[in-house]
């Protein structure tokens, strides 16, 4: 077939029916029980029934196990754990993280991961005694994982989905490098990592309220052993790696979903200014991920102990978390696990050709489950896919009549037979020619 005629041949794909809605009754529930356990610091007890990190942790398991139940064994429910030294934990202390697993029904080895980290702590961060409830640093998370775990547990996705209540990282981002660290060991193929901390507040230290958007965190330039700074630079791929890939299509899914009410404001930066989260262990590791955290933060609810100072009130207590706000959020959340976990992998590469033309040849690597590949371009001086043309499965190239190369930037994503989409890989250029070979 002439690519030239692909740009016709596009297949009708219907996307997918909307997520089920979350409950904020459900989500103050468990942020309530959650909050119940006293304090969650990663250094308290792990023997007492009722209070510490190890009664909320086997309080986790069993309520993943619950939910499994309720969707006739769908998920695995499991404790992963080892070790770990550093200055918060000088002694040393065993990092558990408690795992559901939805294996997937088409490729259950391509996984997303959706997390939220289970310890709290105080100002002081060595005090594993004081109360230190953690509504919604990080309660909110957790509320927000468990609460995608049963109503997705409910659906058949063909990649696999993993629930994560994270230990350890307030002490040193233990619980989000003992994942990744699983992940690699047991060769999962990580298509997306998505980290919430602090996703229930809506009102801001300076009195501002926003219940409407929520900031989506993500690197540019790959932090992993293996990135290759120079070559994304080169090709101006700064704003087109996987991760924030990840970020522009939790865009795209707020934005396809009026009725979340939600808009994720992709923040090119991958964590706040000098501070970090769980995801930054996944980062480093290679896999695509990103931090959802409220659009503002009130800093007198987040690692303080308890107490009042005159007028002024300090502690991270349920009152202050918005499970309205948090419902939407989980929804968000949702609806790209759902996307994502549904879609077939991203194409391994893509590339683009037309040095000295008016025209654009796409080629891409073949995805063996996609149905179908969706051909995204913009202009150079933006950072948002603006076109997009569709085509069979059976395409592994298009050109692109008069738009130029120069001018533009390409990228590629896979499609399932419900419209599902995959990450969008970027176009770079082919292998440079010999030296002296004429371009």
């Amino acid at each position: 077939m002439n690519p030239r005629l692909l740009l016709l041949a596009a297949p009708l794909l219907v996307a997918a029916g909307p997520a089920p809605r979350a409950d904020p009754a459900a989500l103050k529930r468990t942020t309530s029980a959650l909050v119940g356990f006293g304090t969650r610091h990663t250094l308290s007890t792990t023997t007492d029934p009722n209070r510490g990190i190890g009664a909320a942790r086997r309080w986790t398991a069993a309520r993943f196990e619950a939910i499994g139940r309720d969707c006739g064994g769908c998920l695995k429910v499991e404790t992963i754990g080892r070790s770990f030294t550093g200055p918060r934990a000088p002694n040393g202390v065993r990092v558990e993280d408690v795992l559901a697993v939805q294996r997937g029904t088409g490729d259950p080895n391509r996984v997303v991961i959706v997390q939220g980290h289970i310890d709290s702590r105080v100002n002081d961060v060595m005090d594993v005694t004081t109360d230190a409830p953690g509504a919604n640093d990080d309660a909110s998370g957790v509320a927000l994982v468990m609460e995608a775990a049963r109503l997705l547990s409910r659906e058949k996705l063909a990649g696999t989905i993993v629930y994560a209540a994270l230990s350890g990282e307030e002490q040193g981002l233990w619980g989000g490098q003992l994942l990744a660290e699983t992940a690699k060991a047991r060769g999962w193929q990580v298509a997306a990592v998505l980290n919430n901390d602090i996703v229930g507040n809506t009102h801001g230290i300076g009195g501002e309220h926003v219940d409407n958007l929520v900031r989506v965190f993500s690197e540019g330039i790959g932090s992993s052993a293996d990135a290759d700074p120079k070559g994304q630079r080169a090709i101006g791929a700064e704003d087109d790696g996987p991760s924030r890939a990840l970020a522009k299509a939790a865009v795209r899914a707020a934005a396809a979903d009026r009725g979340i009410g939600l808009e994720a404001v992709a923040i090119r930066r991958a964590d706040r200014f000098q501070r970090g989260g769980d995801h930054l262990p996944f980062l480093e590791a290679g896999f695509p991920a990103i931090r959802f955290t409220e659009a503002t933060e009130n800093y007198d609810r987040q690692h303080q102990t308890i107490r009042t100072e005159g007028a002024r009130r300090y502690g991270d207590t349920i009152e202050f978390v918005d499970f309205p706000y948090l419902a939407k959020v989980t929804q968000l959340n949702m609806a790209l696990l759902r996307q994502l976990a549904a879609a077939p992998a991203a194409p391994a590469r893509a590339s683009i050709a037309g040095a000295l033309s008016d025209d654009t040849r796409v080629t891409w690597a073949a995805v063996p489950a996609a149905a179908g590949y969706r051909i995204r371009w913009r202009r150079g001086d933006g950072n948002a896919w603006t076109d997009s043309r569709d085509v069979p499965a059976s395409a592994t190239l298009l050109d692109l009549p008069r738009v130029n190369i120069d001018d533009h930037f390409f990228g590629v994503s896979a499609l399932a037979t419900d419209g599902s989409e995959s990450l969008v890989t970027f176009a770079g250029v082919p292998p440079r020619p010999a030296p002296g070979t004429a371009r």
